[in-house]
């Protein structure tokens, strides 16, 4: 079994800014009260021409130049997203092409805003039996999706892309990851139309079916009740105790949530990494991009832990522990 690490991290954000004022007057909500509810300050917006496949492939060229190493010497690409180019084919595929890495078996993956985790664990353990480069990005372009009066949604989320490239050999080590699914509370995040049981039709759309929807109150509740327990669970598994862990780098779903669950961590000698003041919530691509932000800036040392964790539709929940 090879051992896999992290080799190069990158991230795209679109240049449209979109400030709280913008984004809040159609859902009759103000600057102060978003940034009061979620610390969320501004996100960026793609651009009409742009699709999640553009995102994607700009993060992951980011990624490739950070690890040293070019699109053709990788065997898998894997799009973690929840707001696909098309239903089919995988966003992977236009992602591939984009970056003329012919050789490279492509898919998607789809855990909502734990994708980057889940993408992260199915290539961990490709590459652990085959060995090889591989590259893994989150990106999602959930402008396309809000319901533009519904503030409980439209003010939390921007577009981007974050990438990882990873190997053999050098890098930041991934010692553990783990994932799972809470599918029982699969109705509190979804889109209901423009699949198989509800297709995206005329009554659909006139019933705005096609929008993202949450439970805000009881995803709040899962995430607080959930999941310093899977934490816990997660370190002993790796064989470590909080005070080990040297950096969080958590989904930025809502500021004023992670401070909570930030506290209810007990991550005493952790530090948080936060990207989503200027970002917003960028689905899965919010883990990878805040990382890469946070590795250009010089945040890491050697050696440090790094526990990144993922939450959200399915319900669900992924963690990965990484030895800088």
């Amino acid at each position: 079994m090879t051992e896999v690490g992290i080799l190069g991290t990158g991230a795209y954000v679109p240049d449209r800014v979109v400030s709280n004022d913008e984004v809040g007057a159609a859902a009759a909500v103000d600057d102060a009260w978003v940034v009061r509810k979620t610390a969320i300050r501004e996100r960026r917006w793609a651009a009409p021409e742009q699709a999640t496949s553009d995102l994607a492939a700009a993060a992951g060229r980011a990624a490739l130049e950070s690890a040293g190493i070019t699109a053709d010497q990788l065997s898998v690409i894997v799009v973690a997203t929840s707001t696909p180019d098309r239903p089919q084919p995988p966003t992977a595929a236009y992602v591939q092409h984009l970056l003329g890495a012919s050789g490279a078996a492509a898919f998607d993956v789809n855990a909502v805003c734990s994708g980057e985790v889940f993408a992260l664990a199915s290539v961990e353990g490709i590459l652990a039996r085959s060995g090889g480069h591989a590259l893994v990005i989150g990106a999602d372009l959930y402008s396309r999706i809000l319901n533009p009066a519904d503030r409980r949604t439209v003010v939390l989320f921007g577009d981007g892309a974050g990438a990882m490239v990873l190997g053999s050999g050098r890098g930041a080590r991934v010692r553990h990851i783990s994932a799972h699914t809470f599918g029982e509370l699969s109705g509190l995040i979804e889109v209901p139309a423009g699949g198989s049981r509800m297709p995206c039709d005329p009554a659909a759309l006139e019933a705005g079916r096609q929008y993202f929807t949450m439970d805000g109150r009881a995803v709040r509740a899962f995430v607080e009740d959930q999941l310093p327990g899977l934490v816990k669970q997660f370190l002993h598994e790796a064989g470590v105790v909080p005070d080990d862990v040297r950096h969080f780098v958590p989904h930025q779903a809502n500021g004023v949530m992670l401070d909570t669950v930030f506290e209810q961590l007990a991550l005493s000698r952790a530090a948080m990494h936060l990207s989503l003041t200027r970002y917003g919530n960028t689905g899965a691509a919010s883990i990878p991009i805040t990382l890469d932000e946070a590795a250009r800036a010089g945040a890491f040392r050697r050696g440090d832990l790094i526990l990144l964790a993922g939450f959200g539709g399915g319900m669900s929940a992924g963690f990965a522990l990484v030895e800088w």
